[in-house]
């Protein structure tokens, strides 16, 4: 084989093994079934009494917010744990969590780790995309505490909310 065919080789085995990887986080993934995204949450409850707890808009059932607190596996943190829900589908799934400065670091390690280098990076935010999903990592703070936020998104599930929004009322003709 030649240098130039292995050269060949080896770029097309790296999307290869990038391709491999899931798009997910913490065994969460934008526009996951509400059934998947449930049974994950109720996993990482710490307790019986960590319910997982959910309210349907109130023009329908297909749309819904959930939230539960859950424990970290790997440190056992709590942190609270949320999912907006359309048709069924996770539009957007978010992890909240606060602790000292070493949290953001902790936690963009593990991300690099699981979901590689982040496409887009800027003040207090990295993210990764994948077609019209996105998972972000946002954090903020103050002198020797954080807070973090990681959104799992969904822009083509999210998109179906157009269907729920009120109707306008119509406006009153002038007599």
């Amino acid at each position: 084989m030649t240098p130039g065919f292995l050269l060949l080789l080896l770029i097309q085995a790296a999307p290869a093994a990038s391709a491999l990887r899931p798009f997910a986080y913490r065994g969460f993934s934008p526009g996951m079934s509400y059934r998947d995204f449930a049974a994950q949450a109720r996993a990482l409850a710490q307790s019986h009494d960590d319910i997982l707890a959910c309210q349907t808009m109130r023009q329908t059932a297909q749309v819904m917010d959930c939230g539960v607190r859950v424990r970290d596996p790997v440190d056992s943190a709590r942190f609270y744990l949320s999912a907006n829900v359309i048709e069924g589908l996770a539009s957007v799934i978010s992890f909240v969590d606060s602790g000292k400065v070493a949290l953001v670091g902790r936690t963009q390690d593990d991300m690099r780790r699981h979901l590689g280098v982040p496409q887009r990076r800027e003040r207090s935010m990295w993210e990764w995309t994948k077609g019209r999903r996105f998972i972000r990592l946002n954090w903020r703070g103050g002198r020797g505490w954080r807070v973090i936020s990681i959104t799992l998104n969904d822009r083509d599930v999210l998109a179906r909310i157009a269907r729920y929004r009120p109707r306008p009322s119509p406006k009153p003709k002038p007599k």
